[in-house]
């Protein structure tokens, strides 16, 4: 029987791996999930086996209410959960992953303190063991309090006894040699826990340590870098586990979170390429928020009738979706608009979706496949940037930076970010609120444009009179 646990972990890991590449698509997505759940029963499946092996007996009873209570948390969280809010459950979950591959890293840590004696892992010196417990620390605890600030923040604060309380995004100067300060209280812990490794002081001391370092790190991020944020909370979290997997010598959690760290490291760079911006510039300076500029230009509004005749027979449409989309969760209007327009004139509908649109990667193709748009109708930005010259309306709902022209100057904080080319089209659809700055702080030209039409509003409100509006053209 002990022949197949090896087996048993390669599958695993072969699943996982499966599962990554087609988390890749929005298409096979929904594969990539079943196939990362099923390599985690398998993994689940043979660790306990493996346990009950070398023990010879387990507290069962312990192992299954645990597996049914999460179960029956998952679920729950999972049906009532609506898509606007996935941002603030993804964040939740890169916290609970952190949290429990440092619970574990501190149980099995505890063996050895209290029982010196207790054979080590195969190959193992006791050092080792000590440094992976305190990396484990450090990456689990500040991955957990980071990420439950960052879903408060995405989340737009936290309601406590009927009161509502704001999260501040907060960070002086002077705030960042404390974070490089923590830092390295931390790993002087560790050295110093190597010297004396039955000392409980300093494994609580690094917890303490690593649970204000998360918090003072998401302090200072605001809104616009949240997608970066979310992607290196979900890498830190497959480091921690990693760190873990040394630990307990379980070669599967090694290879899972030595793949979640590496992928969400990946889609980190990703995000700071979408946006100019460097990692350190995220986690140690401001982006927009603190100075933003006045508005002093006026526009006058358009109504849905008048927009609902510019779009009469459009060939080509291409809609920009926003955070503004998600806020007023109107993403099923917009699916309603664009077959309205591919019912009654036939017209070529396509969605720009720029890498950092909402509040975290992914989050427009996610509420778009919710709505059930179609996935070839998804473009991604450098895609579907050539294609704006050709566009008689570009339809923009509730985004602001990433279609914003003032990129293109190479002056103030856009400077440089890539951005959705919507003022090349011919007649630009603009539904927002008003005409207030983006997160940047900076205001948007195109907006002032002839060409531009604004419908200002509720998103729901003003897609659901366009779509009325045009039923009755």
């Amino acid at each position: 029987m002990e022949a197949w646990i090896p087996l048993g972990y390669l599958l695993s890991a072969a699943l996982f791996i499966f599962g990554l590449k087609k988390l890749g698509h929005p298409r096979t997505a929904p594969r990539g999930n079943q196939y990362g759940a099923m390599g985690m029963l398998v993994a689940v499946i043979t660790t306990v086996v493996d346990m009950q092996l070398a023990s010879g007996g387990m507290h069962w009873e312990l192992i299954v209410a645990g597996l049914v209570v999460g179960s029956i948390i998952g679920l729950i969280m999972a049906f009532k959960v609506e898509m606007t809010g996935m941002p603030e459950l993804v964040a939740l979950f890169n916290g609970f992953g952190g949290a429990a591959s440092a619970l574990v890293a501190l149980s099995e840590t505890w063996k050895y303190i209290e029982d010196p004696d207790l054979p080590l892992p195969t190959g193992l010196e006791l050092e080792v063991v000590v440094i992976a417990a305190g990396l484990s620390a450090l990456v689990g605890w500040m991955t957990l309090t980071g990420s439950l600030l960052a879903m408060f923040k995405l989340k737009g604060g936290v309601e406590i006894f009927g009161k509502w309380f704001g999260t501040p995004t907060w960070g002086p100067s002077w705030l960042n040699p404390i974070k490089v300060l923590l830092a390295i209280s931390v790993l002087a812990l560790i050295v110093m826990s190597i010297n004396d490794p039955t000392n409980t002081d300093y494994l609580w001391a690094i917890i303490g340590i690593s649970c204000v370092l998360g918090i003072v790190l998401v302090l200072p991020i605001g809104g616009a870098d949240m997608p970066v944020v979310v992607s290196l909370l979900n890498s830190l979290s497959g480091i921690a586990a990693a760190f873990t997997g040394f630990i307990i010598s379980n070669p599967v959690l090694i290879v899972a979170g030595s793949l979640v760290g590496a992928s969400g490291l990946i889609l980190t760079f990703i995000m700071c390429k979408a946006m100019n911006r460097t990692l350190p510039d995220v986690l140690f300076k401001s982006f927009g928020g603190t100075t933003k500029e006045t508005v002093t230009r006026t526009k006058v509004g358009s109504d849905p009738d008048e927009v609902a005749m510019m779009v009469d027979g459009a060939q080509k449409v291409i809609i920009v979706p926003g955070y503004g989309m998600a806020v007023s969760q109107c993403q099923h209007q917009v699916k309603e608009f664009g077959d309205l327009l591919k019912e009654k004139y036939d017209t070529d509908v396509k969605y720009a979706i720029h890498p950092v649109a909402g509040r975290m990667p992914g989050h427009m193709n996610v509420l778009l496949a919710e709505a059930n748009v179609p996935y070839e109708q998804l473009i991604e930005m450098d895609e579907i940037n050539p294609e704006f010259p050709e566009c008689d309306v570009a339809v923009i709902i509730g985004a602001n930076d990433t279609c914003n022209p003032a990129a293109r100057t190479g002056e103030g904080p856009l400077a440089g970010m890539p951005i959705i080319d919507a003022d090349q089209a011919r007649t630009v659809v603009i539904v927002k609120r008003s005409l207030s700055v983006g997160y940047a702080g900076v205001d948007n030209d195109l907006f002032y444009m002839d060409k531009t039409m604004m419908l200002f509003g509720d998103g729901k409100a003003m897609m659901t009179g366009l779509n009325n509006a045009i039923k009755e053209n």
